[in-house]
């Protein structure tokens, strides 16, 4: 059985790669050890964790009503009919893209696949009937068997109690208490959902801040916002060991306000991911794997054998769907023979907590890395109309611009719909905008998204919700 181009994972990434190339006219093969298309972010991850984000979301909007004089009373949770319409929501996905796999007479593959060399899978398990011969031969494969939550051998207990992010999506109950180890944005929007669905949730992080990375006046308010709605939260700490205790965990834990052991009925892991690149037979292939597990690529996303391309999580951080499936193209369109390449200024990266936080091209704390110079442009969200009439004013916009010529060169949002707010600030950074053509542009009122625009302004001298007029340089003489 042979394919002109055969892509091993079906997720964003996968699956984007699949079907451009057969756009473009290639014959391909889809290979997926699970028997649905989405990958870890449609099954196990960002589809159905923003599915229960949103029941989250309304929870505490409908809490937050009392403030205008409307009540709605505790709300009373059915957790199979919450986990039946979560997959729902996946089924209604991963139906679509087979539909749309079938279309395009990408030939599907229920298998897992193992190289036996550069231009070979052997296909085990899954379904046979999705392949009629056990090797795969190929002219290329392009690698997508994206990542998989890491669980430190310390926490790997064998209690069901001890949960990685798929487990904690499966919605198993609601417990009393929720520990959540790593205070990432994955252990962050489920604990999210947790706190609101009724558990008492304590995160603890290792670091001496919640989402290592990202610029700290982004994290400042939700922050504070987790702080009023979960029941702890230790930084600076760590968890050395996890024990079954009855129908509990023990943890141990070190740090500065707590040392000791505390119960938890249950622990969320979520300390990272690490890439699927063990395991496959890539040892039997030219590919090579550097000391985190990830695979070495080019900016066409060619490995260092020539018959393999690499996308998405396998091929390095940011480990993000978006991310993905646009490596994918770029695979597709790289074997088609077209001039692309792997070329970005901006990566957006989305945290879907409340407030949400996004941020995409350069940061504060990268241009302190850097030692580069830049000027930081906010604009806080207590001036902004339609954050005060719908109650988020702990929201703030900035920019960050090349103070010599003008030019963005990153943006950061928190706030209320900041991951949709993002995506205009991503146009402007890859399209070279100087900051007066995103200040400049007329802005529907009233919007969050004028925040972006204000921002501008505020660097500008020209706000008008602000009083912060641009300071004039003088000259000594």
């Amino acid at each position: 059985m042979h394919s002109q181009v055969v892509v091993l994972g079906g997720g964003p990434g996968g699956y984007a790669a699949a079907f451009l190339a057969a756009d473009l006219g290639m014959e391909v093969a889809l290979v997926e050890s699970d028997p649905r298309l989405g990958g870890t972010c449609l099954l196990r991850g960002c589809i159905p964790s923003k599915a229960l984000l949103h029941v989250a979301k309304v929870i505490t909007e409908a809490r937050e009503m009392v403030e205008w004089g409307v009540e709605f009373g505790a709300p009373r949770l059915a957790i199979d009919k919450m986990r039946a319409r979560k997959e729902k929501v996946i089924e209604t996905l991963s139906g679509g893209l087979a539909q749309l796999a079938k279309r395009r007479k990408v030939k599907r593959i229920h298998a897992t696949g193992i190289f036996v060399d550069s231009q070979t899978l052997q296909l085990e398990g899954g379904d046979p009937d999705t392949y009629e011969e056990a090797r795969l031969t190929f002219d290329h494969c392009i690698l997508a068997t994206g990542s998989t939550p890491a669980m430190p051998k310390m926490f790997a207990i064998g209690s069901d109690r001890v949960m990685d992010s798929t487990g904690a999506l499966s919605l198993p109950d609601v417990p009393e208490s929720l520990l959540v180890v790593g205070g990432g944005y994955i252990g962050l929007e489920m604990g999210s959902v947790y706190a609101e669905l009724g558990s008492k949730v304590t995160v603890v992080e290792f670091t001496d801040g919640l989402l290592p990375g990202a610029d700290r006046d982004l994290v400042k308010p939700l922050h504070k916002s987790l702080t009023e709605r979960f029941e702890k939260i230790h930084l600076g700490t760590k968890v050395t060991g996890l024990k079954a205790k009855g129908e509990q965990i023990e943890a141990s834990v070190e740090g500065p306000e707590v040392n000791g052991t505390l119960d938890f009925d249950r622990v969320l892991v979520s300390v990272g991911r690490r890439p699927r690149s063990s395991g496959i037979g890539l040892e039997n292939t030219q590919v090579t794997v550097d000391d985190k597990g990830f695979v070495r690529v080019d900016d066409q996303q060619r490995t260092s054998d020539p018959h393999i391309l690499a996308i998405g999580d396998v091929a390095g951080e940011p480990m993000l769907a978006h991310k993905a499936s646009h490596e994918g193209k770029v695979a597709a369109e790289v074997l088609a023979g077209e001039p692309a390449a792997f070329d970005v200024a901006a990566i957006p990266a989305v945290v879907f907590t409340d407030p949400e936080i996004a941020w995409a091209g350069l940061t504060v704390e990268e241009a302190k890395r850097e030692n580069r110079k830049v000027e930081v442009a906010q604009y806080p969200w207590q001036a902004s109309g339609r954050a005060i009439a719908i109650g988020k004013t702990d929201g703030m916009t900035k920019w960050l611009i090349d103070p010599d010529t003008d030019r963005v060169l990153g943006c950061g949002i928190v706030g209320s719909g900041a991951g949709e707010l993002i995506a205009e600030a991503v146009v402007a950074i890859e399209m070279g905008c100087n900051i007066r053509d995103v200040a400049e542009s007329i802005h529907p009122h009233p919007t969050l998204s004028e925040t972006v625009a204000f921002a501008g302004e505020v660097h500008l001298g020209a706000a008008t919700e602000v009083y912060r007029p641009k300071r004039k340089s003088h000259s000594g003489g």
